[in-house]
């Protein structure tokens, strides 16, 4: 297998294909006269090629995407919790508002802030790092989502009242329960005249209504109705309705709506199916049958369509997808070929593309300005609905005086604005209970659920790893570590080995088992260089335990020109040649190796080929820019001839260099004050060059073009797209159908085609160590998919689910004063992340036998030790100090939080589900 195969086997294979491509389609009556015509996104589960490459995608992880429980923040971090919320203006004179709370992540003990910005244009959120030592203003927060100019400064709100219309404003992002019409279809029928007039279906129909849900009576239902009549059974006497991953969902079904035989339009049915985003059409026949266009039905409103044919044969389903051309890729792509043998699968397949493919369809420019134009009118009204009571003077919480009679001292003040938390507490739950029970959240908001095991679920790799991480590299099944100790050789479950001593800083290194090759860039400042290393001498010498070697046994090692270098940057595919570019402060060097097919680890080579590499490569060229480059990464061009590209980061830009002639061209221009650049990912979509350029709290995604006339077209195209994280990351991890951003203490993993949010773990104390094939990380805790749960779940279809702060049991800590938590290492492997198992065999340098890359099996949480020993008391008084930052009161002493034990606790009733949202304690408030 080749090198660059070989990456396309562990990266995964970015394309679009998997997700269909767009087709005229075109409909006709029986005479053959053309009746409707409309472009659609057709997937049909194959790309066309009937052998599939290694890079092929052979198996698809099924996700909700930007799920409730990671999104709907308001109502799962602010409602019924002290929050302050700011109303100002900005530059253009349009109104925001500003919440922000102090909130504990998950019960893992590391407070952050989260913070939401509501404008007209939509919902922006962050989370900040909270430091007890520095200190955070309200224009920090806005800054950081590039606000940095007002026409009115924010201001704060004090009354209770405001959460109504703040959830009222997160309910505009869309339902969280959906109505989805089924349309019956025979063999060769070919209108939606004759669908519609279908008064019964067949078995095999029936049979399909049971597995997407029960089915239910009408009359006096009390659950999400989904516009259909539950009073007067005007529209049937039953439905189809079922919970899925805590979303209602009832199905308008063209056989149960009412049947009229003297209007053959069937208006009655056309009038509920016809006004819902999503369609499935059951249609009876074989495969060669006429098959069903969107054209032959007549709805402006349907966007997606969900094509269901069951074969008696094989007892299995077959799926198509059709969706309007302006409707975003949504994920998971159907399997190749997308025939289901087992049902559950089919379902939760069928229900989590049709919910993401209405959420997908709300961004469609139709929706999209609508949802804009709401927006606009309710923050507006709130807007001047507060206005006045802004302007009467009591912006500032000691100025308003809630008694003419005595004087107020600072200790009644205290007691009135303890007084005025516990109604904007009470007030929050109260809230949060009935739009519970009203059906207007998810249940996984308000309780527990049972967990698959999810791709990106670690296992551990060492424990108690007690050196400082620097840099590391995987090599076969083993890990290459720079540590403070010294260079060290992990491999799982055996002693750490010593390779180098602590002589040798490692700064930043690749393993390049193909070549044999280590790279190392060492030390800092006038002193670093650019090391090259044959791995097979040293694995010679950790076998033949030979004395550890030091900074001074390298010298032969040395690159030269490398002197002074503060980065490095090599190319993905090496299968030719490799290349690698040395940043020297402004100055780039371009250092090639010729590939030669005979140097390949045997022993022959070990025999014939000297030590140090160092004269393999050779000196190309100098390429000067304007700075320093902060980021840099090799961009591949079509041909490898004269066509290759450096994309480097600096000042406010990321730049593309040409490697043959040294020119420089704007890729993309970063408008805010301030730059933190992360990452620079080269990914090839279809072989064609792409770049994820990642920023502050950005990721954006910019195809490159070939080089034309000798310089590459740079210029808007239909493919590029950008998302947000919701926490600025220091490393971003291409995987596809992944992308994940490591923080300080979470892992945010969205997919690439569109940047839409799957699942945030959170992660104590979190350091990426190395990710060129498989993720390792150091970390307090591991990442994984489930947490034990007590709740009764309302759908057996469960989900992947965070427990909310009210359900999630407190664990006692160490109470040991500056003690320091151990920290592991963990692994994610790649092979589980990009959907296939990695089928060649790896050979790990510190073992003779071959060991080949297992999928995760039979993974057990480790016991979770908390990064920080902070109890909710103590978060609670951080809460009350930040309180007077955000104010600017910081001047007045900190007055010791009273113990709230006076209010009364709330029960715990476990038996109830839509309940969970609101059990507390007193502690709690």
């Amino acid at each position: 297998i080749s090198v660059s195969e070989d990456l396309g086997c562990r990266r995964g294979e970015f394309s679009r294909k998997h997700y269909g491509s767009v087709e005229l389609l075109i409909s006709s009556d029986a005479d053959g006269a053309i009746q409707r015509a409309g472009r659609f996104r057709v997937e049909n589960g194959s790309s066309g090629e009937v052998d599939y490459a290694p890079g092929t995608w052979h198996r698809t992880d099924v996700h909700l995407e930007n799920p409730e429980y990671h999104t709907r923040w308001y109502f799962k971090y602010f409602l019924g919790k002290v929050h302050q919320n700011y109303l100002g203006t900005d530059a253009e004179k349009n109104p925001f508002f500003l919440s922000v709370v102090l909130s504990d992540q998950n019960n893992q003990r590391i407070p952050q802030y989260h913070s939401i910005l509501w404008r007209k244009t939509g919902t922006q959120k962050i989370c900040l790092p909270y430091s007890p030592t520095k200190t955070l203003s309200v224009k920090s927060i806005l800054s950081a989502m590039s606000l940095d100019k007002f026409e009115k400064s924010p201001r704060e709100i004090f009354h209770p009242e405001i959460q109504k219309d703040l959830l009222v404003l997160e309910e505009q992002e869309g339902s969280v329960n959906f109505k989805f019409g089924v349309l019956y279809a025979k063999d060769g029928q070919l209108t939606d005249d004759e669908m519609f007039s279908n008064e019964t279906g067949s078995e095999s129909f029936q049979r399909f209504l049971h597995l997407l849900g029960d089915t239910i009576t009408l009359k006096g239902w009390s659950g999400y109705r989904g516009g259909l009549d539950t009073k007067n059974d005007t529209t049937g006497t039953c439905s189809i309705y079922t919970v899925f991953q805590g979303h209602e969902i009832m199905f308008h079904v063209s056989t149960m709506l009412p049947y009229s035989r003297e209007n053959k339009q069937q208006v009655e049915r056309k009038r509920h199916i016809g006004n819902d985003i999503v369609t499935i059409i059951f249609q009876e026949g074989e495969d060669s049958s006429p098959a069903f266009k969107p054209s032959m039905i007549r709805s402006h409103f349907t966007h997606i369509f969900a094509l269901v044919r069951y074969n008696k044969q094989n007892d299995s389903y077959r799926l198509k997808i059709f969706s309007e051309e302006s409707v975003p890729l949504f994920g998971p792509p159907l399997p190749s070929p997308p025939v289901f043998t087992n049902h559950q699968e089919f379902r939760d397949f069928v229900l989590v593309k049709l919910i993401n493919g209405e959420k997908a369809t709300l961004e469609t420019p139709t929706f999209s300005q609508k949802r804009q134009r709401t927006l606009d009118m309710l923050i507006r009204s709130l807007y001047q609905d507060m206005s006045p009571d802004l302007h009467k003077g009591n912006n500032m919480l000691n100025r308003r005086s809630f008694s003419d009679v005595l004087p107020e001292s600072p200790k009644s003040t205290r007691k009135k604005e303890e007084a005025r938390q516990a109604e904007f507490v009470r007030l929050g739950q109260a809230l949060k209970l009935k739009t519970t029970v009203k059906g207007d959240t998810t249940t996984n908001l308000a309780t527990a659920g049972f967990c698959k095991k999810e791709p990106w679920e670690s296992q551990s790799f060492c424990s108690n790893f007690p050196h400082e991480v620097v840099c590391a590299d995987s090599w076969g099944q083993s890990l290459l570590v720079s540590t403070d100790a010294g260079i060290l050789l992990i491999d799982d479950g055996q002693p750490s080995v010593p390779v180098f001593d602590k002589t040798l800083q490692i700064k930043q290194m690749n393993v390049l088992e193909a070549l044999d090759l280590l790279i190392a860039r060492t030390d800092k400042g006038k002193d670093s260089r650019v090391l090259v290393f044959r791995l097979s001498a040293i694995q010679k010498a950790i076998e033949t335990k030979k004395m550890i070697r030091s900074k001074y046994d390298c010298r032969e090692n040395k690159l030269e020109r490398t002197k002074g270098c503060h980065l490095y940057a090599i190319n993905t595919h090496h299968g030719s040649e490799l290349r690698i570019v040395v940043a020297i402060r402004n100055k780039l060097l371009l250092v090639t190796k010729k590939y030669n097919s005979l140097n390949i680890l045997t022993s022959t080579s070990l025999l014939s080929s000297p030590e140090s590499p160092v004269e393999e490569f050779q000196y190309i060229r100098e390429i000067c820019l304007s700075d320093p480059p902060v980021v840099m990464t090799l961009v591949d061009g079509p041909t490898g001839d004269s066509d290759n590209m450096i994309c480097v980061a600096y000042r406010h830009q990321f730049d593309l260099v040409s490697e043959s002639t040294g020119e420089s061209y704007r890729l993309h221009h970063v408008e805010t004050n301030r730059v933190n650049f992360v990452a620079a990912i080269d990914v090839y979509e279809d072989g064609e060059a792409g770049l994820f350029l990642c920023y502050n709290y950005v990721c954006q995604y910019r195809k490159v073009y070939p080089f034309s006339g000798g310089s590459p077209l740079i210029q808007p195209s239909a493919y590029d797209f950008h998302f947000s994280w919701n926490q600025v990351p220091y490393a971003v991890v291409c995987a596809f159908p992944y992308v994940l951003a490591f923080t300080t203490d979470s892992i945010e993993i969205r997919l690439v085609v569109n940047g839409n949010l799957v699942h945030t773990a959170v992660v104590p104390e979190l350091q990426l160590v190395a990710s060129r094939s498989d993720i390792y990380f150091k970390a307090t805790a591991a990442v994984s998919g489930s947490f034990d749960s007590t709740s009764k779940e309302m759908s057996s279809k469960s989900s992947p689910q965070t427990l909310t702060a009210y359900e999630k049991p407190e664990f006692p800590l160490p109470s040991l004063e500056g003690e320091v938590p151990c920290k592991n290492l963990y692994k994610i492997p790649l092979s589980n992340l990009v959907g296939r198992s990695i089928e060649r065999p790896l050979k790990s340098p510190l073992a003779h036998k071959v060991i080949t890359t297992t999928t995760l099996s039979g993974f057990t949480s480790l016991p979770v030790t908390h990064s920080l020993s902070l109890s909710r008391m103590e978060i609670k008084e951080i809460a009350s100090r930040t309180r007077k930052e955000l104010l600017g009161l910081l001047d007045e002493s900190v007055p010791k939080t009273e113990c709230p034990q006076k209010l009364k606790n709330v029960s715990r009733r476990q038996s109830d589900p839509k309940q969970g949202a609101v059990r507390s304690s007193s502690s709690d408030r």
